[in-house]
């Protein structure tokens, strides 16, 4: 459900917009953390995460009209990839292969979709199928790295490298397709970015105070 609506999401507000909207996910991995793993967050963190819903409210903009619904279709992509990350943690403490849990991911999102694309077939012009074979490796490569991650480390510690993908995004967004945010939606951006950061901080802290004091040790 978190890729089907982040492609839908795409297809209605910039991909800028759309990616920050996805990127919530490392905090929805918190929350989901916490509830199927118990691995608690702090009075901190948990701030971090209001700040950071904060910072998505100002890019979705929501209204009473139809105009939020793909925001906010985007801001569930992020739940829906949040929730599978906690669940390729569970995997990884259990001892699962990285890509054994591709494979079944992707196997079971072909099953799901196959379906539709039968029943509203369209004939893809041959670029249009080179553009989609380059989305599918770079998306697997993609997946591959970030399962890797989320099976060997929480999700609170590796988050903040995640949301580099919003910079490269809204760079291709206007390369590609001249998409030029606006103002609130910078400001969105700028306020999950920052608290990624303030989030990896309190985490680095504790562990460099662990090891202060002994010399053999270091905050690696």
């Amino acid at each position: 459900m978190g890729v089907i609506l982040n492609f839908w999401a795409i297809d209605h507000i910039t991909i800028a917009d759309a990616s920050v909207l996805n990127k919530m996910s490392p905090f929805f991995a918190i929350i989901m953390s916490a509830i199927i793993l118990k691995e608690k967050a702090t009075k901190k963190e948990w701030a971090i995460v209001a700040v950071a819903f904060f910072g998505a409210v100002l890019v979705i903009k929501p209204t009473a009209g139809i105009a939020s619904i793909p925001a906010f279709a985007g801001l569930m992509s992020g739940f829906g990839a949040g929730a599978a990350y906690t669940y390729v943690r569970k995997l990884g403490i259990s001892g699962e292969r990285g890509p054994v849990i591709i494979m079944v991911f992707s196997l079971f999102s072909c099953i799901v979709c196959l379906p539709f694309m039968v029943f509203d077939y369209h004939p893809m012009t041959l670029k249009q199928l080179l553009i989609l074979l380059g989305a599918g490796m770079s998306a697997m490569g993609g997946q591959l790295t970030i399962t890797a991650a989320y099976t060997f480390a929480p999700a609170k510690e590796i988050s903040v490298y995640d949301y580099t993908n919003i910079l490269f995004t809204a760079a291709w967004g206007l390369i590609a397709f001249s998409e030029i945010p606006d103002a609130l939606s910078i400001c969105g951006y700028i306020i999950i970015i920052a608290m990624a950061i303030l989030k990896w901080q309190l985490i680095r802290v504790p562990a460099a105070q662990d090891t202060s004091g002994d010399p053999t040790k270091k905050d690696i």
